[in-house]
């Protein structure tokens, strides 16, 4: 697909869309929840897709309510009364008899999409089963490594066949609890998966070791949305994680729960650093206390100058005489691209550290923004951890390529929009993977935007 935008001056109110990592993260809570879980304001993009997929296919039943809620049922692992009375054998035994051992057949595979956070999360909660399971996934994904699984789960009683620690990935449980050190530096998404299946698994205190842990916000959330849904996990200062099951009082609670997925901020940056630029606007369905790490979009437009107006229910942002800023996204590194087209509008160099965490994204994210925005004017040096972007050029419209990655087809979009001249973007179709309405959002705000 391909999608042409015109300069435009844009205003109105658009609601963020529903977060993509809250969604994944309730989908798998919810898989292991023994009773009915309703899901308010479901995600619809490709990724939340994909995990909706994922848990149907490892044995959740998934009922849609109306077009904005749905109710998903797990299983019962633990509600055997002979389970209950045998301890870790019983638990043992309660996996192998689960939904997901008796109701599909060995050898199945589980499909991820393009989802990183879908791989990482669901692995360790797949292998909670005795089956022979393979994961695969699209796109960009088969070419992102993998080692971790290869490195952790032999540790925790997991058979793992890799591609040379990429995907298809074949693993075989049942994973057993037991106390481990990992490396947090390429992702945090690991430690999310593996949090969530030791939580619900363990039978004893367990704990897990991490090392240079990154996006240490994104664990916050998974430890925020674990609370809810029943399960106490101690954070000693982001190097230990203490899982007790005598300090999990709604474990084997059967009641209906209900989650709400907040909105986005990963997608609301784009449209705050569009308002920034190009037109007043006001974004509803944030939480201004969220635990999302890209929620710090708001300390980097504050940085820059740009006029902003915070309230509870509502932000409001209109464009300034943006000045140039030193942000640092080690923690949140999916804000550098609209960073990028924030920066190039700023009046002198900006620098944003945290380039390394860019590079197993869907796309190269640095030199991929290097080469595309070069085609609009802009200089992008990369420098050993730090992106240095001189701004204050005149931005000018270009055929731009999303190199399917829906964070670069968002960031062209929001840079068109102040440009000279029409742009166009192709492979415009990679939003689909988190922000499937933002082009119409976009026109929704006055943007001229055409689908083609």
């Amino acid at each position: 697909m391909q999608v042409k935008i015109t300069p435009s001056v844009i205003s109105g109110t658009v609601v963020a869309p529903a977060s993509k990592s809250a969604m994944q993260r309730a989908c798998a809570l919810a898989l292991l929840h023994q009773g009915e879980t309703v899901i308010l304001n479901p995600g619809k993009s490709n990724d939340d897709k994909a995990a909706l997929s994922i848990i149907k296919n490892l044995g959740a039943t998934i009922e849609e309510i109306d077009s904005s809620s749905i109710k998903i049922t797990g299983y019962n692992f633990l509600s055997s009364p002979e389970v209950l009375a045998a301890g870790t054998t019983g638990q043992t035994k309660a996996w192998e008899s689960s939904t997901l051992s008796r109701g599909v057949p060995a050898g199945y595979t589980i499909d991820c999409g393009e989802s990183g956070l879908s791989i990482r999360m669901f692995a360790p909660v797949a292998a909670l089963s005795n089956d022979e399971i393979t994961i695969t996934g699209t796109g960009s994904l088969l070419t992102r490594p993998m080692d971790f699984f290869d490195t952790i789960f032999p540790q925790i009683g997991i058979r793992i066949e890799s591609n040379d620690g990429k995907l298809p990935l074949k693993i075989q449980g049942p994973l057993q609890p037991k106390n481990i050190t990992v490396d947090g530096s390429l992702s945090s998404q690991f430690l999310t998966g593996l949090l969530i299946a030791f939580a619900k698994a363990a039978s004893e205190p367990v704990t897990i070791t991490v090392s240079n842990l990154k996006s240490k916000p994104y664990i916050d959330l998974t430890l925020q949305m674990m609370e809810h849904f029943g399960y106490s996990v101690i954070n000693e200062n982001y190097e230990r994680f203490l899982i007790d099951p005598l300090i999990l009082p709604l474990t084997n609670n059967t009641q209906p729960l209900t989650y709400t997925v907040e909105g986005d901020w990963s997608g609301a940056a784009f449209l705050l650093v569009a308002g920034a630029i190009a037109g007043k606007i006001t974004i509803k369905g944030l939480d201004i206390s969220s635990t999302q790490a890209d929620r710090a979009i708001l300390q980097a437009l504050t940085m820059s100058k740009a006029i902003i107006s915070i309230k509870a229910d509502e932000i409001v942002i209109e464009p300034a005489a943006l000045q140039s800023f030193h942000f640092n996204a080690t923690h949140c590194p999916d804000l550098f691209p609209p960073l990028a087209v924030l920066a190039s509008y700023c009046n002198g160099t900006s620098v944003i550290e945290g380039v390394s965490r860019l590079a197993h994204k869907e796309s190269n994210r640095a030199l991929t923004l290097q080469e595309e925005f070069a085609k609009m004017g802009v200089l992008i040096k990369l420098q050993d951890d730090l992106m240095i972007i001189e701004g204050g050029v005149a931005l000018k419209g270009a055929a731009m390529h999303s190199h399917h990655d829906h964070r670069i087809a968002m960031a062209a979009a929001v840079a068109a929009l102040r440009a000279t001249g029409e742009t166009t973007i192709k492979e415009a179709d990679a939003i689909n993977k988190s922000y499937p309405d933002f082009y119409v959002h976009l026109q929704k705000l006055g943007a001229v935007v055409t689908i083609g």
